[in-house]
This record gives structure tokens, sequence and C-alpha cells, in this order.
């Protein structure tokens, strides 16, 4: 048995602010699925949110501001309240980032460069080149190793232990050994990320199935606003990978099949720097017209940057597209078409990161403050992970030292860990069953076809209906393999259970959900309806299935307006 203070899950953003935030006088340890550095937060590419008012075009900006753009972005569905401490605290975030060496891009006089980024009213995205998450993540760990974190990595965890309310503990399969081991601590914090690998199209990382988010709800948290799923307008068409926001920041235009900027049809105003899901409906849009190229993509022209700016402010997707698609994009037009990239719903937690269950906390992607809404902004994904990371680690530990744990529960622990060693014995003696990577393709294809950018009644209803075939063949899936060690067919299959779960919650709250609003568009139901809908959706797990409540939305100055771009 190994035993922590406090156990975070996630060796992203989320995962090590909540570590450098803890009580240093607490025992604290971080387990990853992979080496921290490898986690998803690196390969977020344009920028992280704060209103430092740096930029030549932003001298009134200021955290107020930021917060409106948060909540207008979100189409009204952020708690008004959680997003504005998000942009407040953005402000003294990002000088502690910059004195603990994070090497932002600078302006003439050495300040913090700013950039424009969509839905936001003022250039208020720092970032470094386009590398920003991979400078964060590697600062952020470089200072867990200062301040000697200990760090479990090619760990995946497996369940959480809740005895009476409180988590006491975890299972995890350790890679390297093979085996199954116990966990116990006296808090938990998840930053597990987010669930894009359920989608057939993503920009997330193999390791993104969302399993941390499926392990909370089966442990009796619930889930926030799942339904809304959002897809980046711009991923690197064949490939799925990201092109980053900052494309179109810097200046990058949007062009279908007849060489036109399409967008000023859609959003006049901001045109390529509107919200993200206005964007992704538009270039779907254009290509369902017959507009896009082989009526699958369309184009981002950098071009006209010219070949300098490209190479200084966009040096790491010149390199993807030069070592994926064979192109220079200071040359050649970038072909892009829309993935899905991020969720703004996930484990319901308030503002301290705490949720239902006693010393079980959430923070970044895998959790629902709620600061994004229906649709969240780009530049603010790092920002939330990083924020509310930290007051994850600052909440856990007053848990504790202010007597939260109830004492140990190792042989309960113990106890779990055997059945879930019993559970791995029995799949393996199987010979003969479903092929576990076949039936996560199906539930890819199906998520995409039936739960993607446009939606409708009838084929959220088919997706449930598929959903409950897929459910049924993944128990008496089997493992070709006899070893142990490094065995990731297990862990798709652990992990299986989980993600056939979130996609429930997703399609059985859109199909609920009869309006459109951010990134949940009804075709069958156009228009928002804030009389019947502004409100959170829940799902609690139960044997048959979500059972789906409904909360009020915090909506403290800003009133739901139309959003105009």
């Amino acid at each position: 048995m190994v035993s922590h203070d406090i156990l975070i899950v996630g060796g992203g953003l989320a995962g090590l602010a909540a570590a450098l935030t803890a009580d240093p006088k607490l025992n604290v340890a971080v387990l990853s699925k992979v080496h921290p550095i490898r986690s998803h937060s690196v390969a977020a590419q344009g920028g992280i949110n704060a209103a430092l008012a740096n930029h030549p075009n932003a001298k009134d900006d200021t955290w107020e501001k930021h917060a409106f753009d948060t909540i207008k972005g979100s189409d009204y569905l952020a708690d008004q309240d959680a997003a504005e401490l998000m942009c407040q605290l953005a402000i003294p975030t990002m000088y502690e980032l910059d004195h603990w060496g994070v090497p932002f891009s600078r302006f003439p006089g050495g300040v913090i460069a700013q950039r424009p980024f969509g839905g936001a009213g003022y250039p208020r995205t720092c970032y470094a080149a386009d590398r920003t998450g991979q400078v964060l993540l590697h600062t952020l760990y470089e200072q867990c190793i200062r301040k000697n974190v200990t760090i479990y990595d090619e760990i995946v965890v497996t369940n959480i232990v809740v005895r009476d309310g409180r988590c006491v503990g975890l299972v995890a399969y350790d890679l390297a050994t093979g085996e199954i081991r116990p966990f116990a601590a006296k808090a938990v914090i998840f930053g597990t990320g987010g669930y894009g690998r359920i989608y057939k199209l993503s920009t997330n990382a193999y390791i993104n199935f969302g399993s941390g988010i499926g392990m909370a709800y089966r442990a009796g948290i619930p889930l926030k606003d799942l339904e809304f799923v959002q897809f980046h307008p711009t991923a690197l068409y064949g490939k799925n990978i990201l092109i980053t926001e900052a494309a179109r920041g810097e200046g990058g235009y949007l062009v279908n099949n007849k060489g036109r900027r399409f967008m000023e049809d859609y959003a006049p105003t901001a045109m390529e720097l509107a919200p993200r899901d206005i964007v992704a409906r538009s270039i779907t849009t254009e290509i369902l017209k017959g507009n896009g190229f082989e009526n699958a993509y369309v184009h981002l022209d950098l071009r006209h940057l010219g070949r300098e700016k490209i190479e200084k402010r966009l040096p790491g997707i010149q390199e993807i597209c030069i070592n994926f698609s064979g192109i220079d994009p200071a040359d050649t037009p970038i072909p892009i078409q829309p993935a899905q990239h991020y969720s703004m719903g996930g484990i319901d937690v308030d503002k301290n990161c705490a949720s239902l269950v006693k010393g079980f906390y959430a923070a970044g992607e895998c959790a629902c403050v709620s600061v994004h809404g229906a649709n969240r902004l780009g530049g603010n994904s790092l920002l939330d992970a990083i924020v509310f990371g930290k007051i994850a680690g600052v909440s856990a530990s007053k848990f504790i030292n202010e007597g939260g744990f109830a004492g140990p529960r190792d042989a309960e622990i113990t106890a779990e860990a055997k059945t879930l060693t019993d559970q791995f014995e029995s799949i393996r003696k199987r010979d003969k069953g479903h092929n576990v990577y076949q039936l996560l393709n199906d539930l890819k294809i199906l998520m995409g076809d039936k739960a993607g950018i446009f939606r409708d009644g009838k084929q959220l209803q088919e997706g449930l209906d598929g959903l409950s075939g897929l459910k049924e063949a993944s128990r008496d899936s089997y493992i070709y393999g006899s070893c142990t060690r490094f065995c990731q067919e297990f862990v798709t299959l652990i992990e299986f259970k989980y993600m056939t779960d979130l996609a429930e919650t997703i399609l059985l709250g859109g199909l609920k959900r009869t309006e459109t609003r951010g990134s949940h568009f009804r075709t069958d139901f156009p228009k928002r309806d804030d009389d019947n809908w502004l409100k959170h959706t829940l799902a609690s797990y139960s044997d048959k299935g979500p059972v789906l409540s409904y909360r009020e939305v915090n909506v403290d100055k800003y009133k739901p307006q139309e959003r105009k771009y």
C-alpha cells in the first residue's frame, strides 16, 4: 500500500499547478499515465489569456472586460462568479508564471507579448511563439522537480475508492510491472484532461479517453453540461493535428474554393476571429454547400503574412505543415477542417474545485466549474487549468489541515485492488470475444455521426440506440496477448466502459436540450431558449443509464443577450 496525504492524478498543467500550491508540509504525489511533459497540455499552441493591457490596441483592457468576453462567448451558460474569479486571477497568475521562468514572447521593452484571439474584444492572449502549452508545462514540471514533488509516471488510475461519502484512495494499473496497485490518500485531485478520443476526428492526444471523468461519474459525482463539445475550426486535413487559432490571430484568412473569405457571410465584424463554435459551423456549412475543396476542407491562407512573420510567430505550425502535409504555409494555403477539440462539460465542482464527495477535487478540462459554459474562448483553457489547478491544491490542503479526513481505510482500498486484479485475470483467460479496438473505432464513428457539429433529435436517439449495442458487445471483450506489462489492450478495455458512459451522457443530454446554444446546435431547434434552457445539465450515474437533473446558471452582472460578432 502506497500512502500520501494528497494524490494528484494527471501530470498536465492542472495537476502540476495543484502540486505546486498544495501545502508543502503535506506529503503530495502526482500519478500520471505518461511522463508529465508528454501530457496533452504540451499540445496547446496559441496562448493563455490575461488582461495585462500590454498590446498597443488594448491599453484600456481590464479583467472585467475579459470576464464579459468569456461569458458572452459561453453563450451565457458560464457561471458568472466563476468566470470573474478566473479572469481576475489571470493577471497575477501570468506574472507568477513569468517569475517561474516561462519564456514568453516579448514586445519591445520586455513586456509579455499579446495577440488577438477569437471572441475577444482585445488582444489579450499571452504567448510563446506557437508553443505556449509546451513551455508552460515544462516550466511547471521544472518547478515540481525543484520542490521535490513525488511523481509516479506510467501509472493508469482505474478506480476511485469512496467510503461513507469520502474519497479515501485510488486503484491503479502500473504499466511497467503489470500489477494492480492500491494508493491511499487523505484527499485526491483529478486533472485528467478531456475525452476527445471518443471521436474519430479529434485534435486530442491518444491518451485522452476521458476515463478520469468517467471514474468520478461512477464514484457518485455528477457530470455537468457534457452535451457541450467543442470542435476546433482548424485541424490539418487528413491528420487532425491542431492548427492554432493564433494563425488566424496573426491575420490568417479562411478561404473557400471560390477564393473568397466566406466568414463575412457568418460573422461580418469578427470574421475569422469569431468564437470557435461559430467558425466551426461556418466552415462545415461552406463544405456542405459545395464550397469546399474535394467536398472535405477549406483553406487557411497565411501566405500574405510573409515568411519572416510565419517563422517568428508560427514556427510550430510551419513545421507541422511541412512534416505532415508536405506544404510550407509561407507558399501554400493549409487544408483544414473542424475536429473535436475540447470538453466544456466535466466533473461537477464548485469554485473551490470541490465535488459532492468529500476529499475529492478536480480542475482543468476534466472539471466543470463552469467558466466556459456552452463554448470556450481560445486562450482560456490553459488559464482555467492553471488557475483552478492552483485553487484545487489549496482547497485539498485546507480540507486535510482542518480535519476533513476521517481516517485510513487501507483494507477497503486493498480489497478494491484485489477485485480489479481478479477481473484482469478473468479477462486474460478468455480466448474469444470482441476486439476492444474495433469497438472503440465503432464508438468514434458513432459519436462523429450522431453528436457532431450539427445535431438533431433523430440522430441523437440513433446514437443512443447504437451505443447500447456497443456496451453489450464490450462485456465479452478479450485480450490477445499474455503479457501483463504495458498491456494497452487492458488499458483500453478498462477505459472503454468510461468512454461509453461519457458518450451516453453527451447523447442523452443533447437529446433532452431542445435548443441551440454555443457548441450544441440542434437543427430541429435552431434558436437559443433562455426561458427553458438557461440552466446546467447534471447527469448522475445509475445502472440503467444517466439520471438527468438541472441547476440554474449563476447570472450576476450580465443578462443574456444575442451574440453578435
